[in-house]
């Protein structure tokens, strides 16, 4: 059976077939926001380590640190990900949430400008997640880092995005 030809119509990152950045020229500048979301499952001898609000592992202050890589990654999207813009970013929040064996770990983004930064976002999550597991790995090297994915975006014309409730 013949393959059809891929519609490269729908892709805003492919012109003529050939990988391209998107054009922000005609795009009108507006208030954007991203949420992204990760779980890390760490086991009950790393959640036991739970120290006023912060795990103390062999490498230091574990979730500290993970907020400032994941904010460093944030702002280093564009240096990342080929065809993201640079931007510049007006707020980068983290909420880690533990709970059971492991935790949530939410990342928040928003800039002023013609392009979105949920890329941002999921980058900030994925990396401060992964400095999680580089700090407990010494502990435990069954971590599961698991289920990364956009909550919600605002802004842009493709318009606001919620995540349907897992």
């Amino acid at each position: 059976m013949p393959l059809n030809p891929p519609d490269h119509s729908a892709f805003t990152h492919v012109r003529d077939g050939q990988p391209t950045m998107v054009d922000l020229a005609g795009k009108v500048s507006n208030k954007r926001t991203a949420v992204a979301q990760v779980r890390l499952e760490l086991g009950a001898d790393i959640m036991t380590r739970f120290d006023h609000d912060d795990l103390r592992g062999p490498k230091g202050p574990v979730l500290q640190t993970a907020i400032i890589a994941g904010t460093m990654a944030v702002k280093k999207t564009s240096e990342l990900i080929p065809f993201c813009h640079p931007l510049s970013v007006e707020q980068c929040d983290f909420e880690i949430t533990p709970d059971g064996s492991g935790l949530t770990l939410r990342c928040t983004v928003a800039t002023t400008g013609k392009t979105g930064v949920e890329m941002e976002a999921m980058t900030g999550a994925g990396v401060a997640a992964l400095t999680i597991y580089d700090m407990c790995k010494a502990l435990h090297k069954g971590i599961r880092i698991h289920d990364l994915h956009l909550v919600t975006k605002t802004g842009g014309k493709s318009g606001d995005y919620h995540a349907a409730p897992a």
